[in-house]
């Protein structure tokens, strides 16, 4: 591919989150071409993931087809593609289907990953929370928990069924851990026969001294009590040792249960390999 013009100055952004939309709605009114690239074709409002995962919001209350947010932009393309390096020397953005697209600003907005800091093989187990497909299968595996546990006879896999592990004590992990004692203890109270939803266990894990530690630490004391006082139950300064489909060991002891959600932490995209920085 080429540049849009042969004339005007040529931006491309990869990603199209909340840092590339800010980066393209700068260039409004600029006399430049501007190729926004994601490998999905929508905006993701990030912040309400949780409420996806906990089967409160459906996936197309939070996500907005990148095309409709500029359409009235006419120096504005969008295209959907993976990017699969750049060649900074010449200046082009390598795409999956083999293709390029020239630039003579280019700007890297493709967010952050998940962090298992070594242990990616807790992954399978313990999935993270970034996207539409990730609140997806956190959802499926939630819902799917309460069906199982509501067909077996075994009570102990009836407690590990019943019982929700999210590690990490950041936003993301208190709003999931709310979210499913909500659930539990409301939504799906009187839903079933054989098993007291109510009877659920969320397990909200942090390695740290306390809950929400960017935020002041009156801001952590109040969340903890909240959370508390919707059952579920905060374990601070509990590092997370292991992780399997069965559960997870805390502080050295087991916990069985075979929901787990990864909150713990996340890392830049490996974006920065493109530019060889």
């Amino acid at each position: 591919m080429k540049k849009t013009s042969d004339k005007r100055h040529h931006v491309v952004v990869v990603g199209a989150g909340f840092g590339g939309l800010d980066v393209v709605n700068g260039f409004s009114g600029a006399d430049v071409d501007v190729t926004i690239i994601d490998r999905r074709n929508y905006h993701l409002f990030q912040p309400l993931l949780y409420q996806v995962a906990g089967a409160s919001l459906s996936t197309s209350e939070i996500a907005w087809p990148i095309r409709y947010l500029f359409r009235n932009r006419q120096n504005v393309q969008t295209l959907m593609a993976e990017v699969q390096g750049v060649d900074v020397g010449s200046r082009q953005v390598l795409l999956d289907n083999g293709s390029t697209v020239g630039y003579d600003t280019l700007v890297l907005a493709t967010g952050a990953t998940h962090a298992y800091f070594g242990h990616d093989e807790w992954e399978p187990h313990a999935p993270g929370l970034k996207t539409l497909e990730d609140a997806a299968t956190i959802r499926g595996r939630i819902l799917s928990a309460f069906e199982e546990a509501e067909r077996s006879n075994n009570p102990a896999e009836r407690a590990a069924l019943q019982t929700f592990v999210i590690i990490g004590g950041g936003p993301t992990g208190v709003e999931l851990a709310g979210t499913i004692a909500e659930l539990a203890k409301d939504t799906l109270a009187h839903d079933f026969r054989s098993i007291d939803p109510r009877a659920t266990r969320v397990v909200l894990i942090e390695a740290g001294p306390r809950l929400l530690p960017v935020f002041p630490e009156k801001l952590s004391d109040y969340t903890r009590r909240a959370l508390e006082k919707l059952g579920v139950e905060v374990a601070l300064g509990a590092p997370v040792t292991d992780c399997s489909a069965d559960g997870v060991i805390v502080a050295g002891k087991p916990l069985p249960a075979k929901t787990i959600v990864w909150a713990a932490g996340v890392q830049a995209s490996p974006a920065a390999r493109w530019l060889n920085a």
